[in-house]
């Protein structure tokens, strides 16, 4: 996999001094990781079930803060026969949310060069605000086309008719705030539903894979060519699984199986050697899986320019 012959350009714009956006190929495929900006979050999210003094060591031998840091948000653009995919639109813009820093997809999708009405097809792993919310800026979706097929699975739509939130440990107004964002997003976007029960091919060599855990319907997303392979994990992975994928995440409605879907991909990773993108791994989150002891490590790939 490497930078060269993406059809991507790679110049910046004068408005950043980091672009966040990264491409790549994976065989023949152009993969292009963008990022949506960072939310920040009190660290307790990462790990609700564990021990305030096996998370608080975890937080000071990776140097981050006590209290609350930065996620990322990742999302992917793919090209791959004729069609040109999204997978997760970001947080957006909106501004009760307080979050400036975040909601960054649009203007660096448009610094890349992509226009929104060549978006085909586009693939959310899951219904959270953080993924469909781009979706809801004001003229977002006059921007997009008119046959933009929207491809997910049929047992988050499901979920979010009535949601659960009765396993998950989110800061205050964090549920009601996904509940509106899902209801308003089906409402707009319902027509243009593409759903699906466990696997669904979107165009050669990008498969959506149902895994469930995270919420119900949650997906990742497999690119292939060439003998090469990328999965966009979504939030089945975050940057704490490796070493302890058995610690629950706030925002999984089912924390027990998010851990064994987490144990399983990883393992799968780990066995392929094939690469990985999640949302909120650090940009740009690509790298591999590795078997350590009970557990795994992230090997971050080396950046190829």
């Amino acid at each position: 996999m490497n930078l060269h012959n993406t059809s991507y350009p790679v110049s910046s714009g004068p408005e950043e001094l980091v672009p966040s956006r990264y491409a790549l190929k994976v065989g023949e495929i152009d993969v292009l990781v963008v990022s949506d900006g960072v939310l920040p979050l009190p660290t307790t999210m990462l790990a609700h079930n564990a021990a305030p003094a096996e998370r608080a060591a975890w937080l000071h031998d990776m140097f981050l803060p006590q209290d609350a840091f930065d996620w990322a948000l990742n999302a992917v653009m793919v090209r791959s026969g004729g069609k040109t995919i999204l997978i997760d639109a970001g947080l957006g813009a909106d501004p009760n949310l307080h979050l400036p820093r975040a909601g960054q997809l649009i203007k660096r999708l448009e610094a890349a060069g992509i226009d929104l009405s060549s978006v085909t097809d586009l693939v959310l792993t899951h219904l959270h605000m953080d993924h469909i919310g781009g979706l809801l800026v004001d003229g977002m979706k006059k921007r997009l086309r008119k046959d933009l097929r929207i491809h997910v699975a049929a047992a988050e739509v499901k979920f979010w008719e009535s949601p659960d939130f009765s396993q998950t440990a989110m800061p205050p107004g964090f549920p009601d705030a996904l509940r509106a964002t899902a209801k308003r997003f089906v409402s707009e976007y319902g027509s243009q539903l593409r759903q699906f029960d466990e696997t669904h091919e979107i165009a050669p060599g990008v498969i959506a894979r149902r895994t469930g855990g995270h919420t119900p319907g949650h997906s990742v997303v497999r690119v292939a060519s060439g003998g090469d392979a990328l999965t966009f994990a979504g939030d089945a992975v975050f940057a704490v699984g490796f070493e302890q994928p058995d610690w629950h995440n706030g925002f999984e409605h089912d924390p027990e199986e998010a851990a064994r879907v987490r144990v399983r991909l990883l393992r799968e990773l780990a066995e392929t050697g094939e690469m990985l993108v999640a949302t909120h791994l650090p940009f740009p989150s690509i790298g591999r899986v590795a078997i350590d002891g009970d557990a795994f490590r992230f090997v971050p790939a080396f950046w190829d320019y």
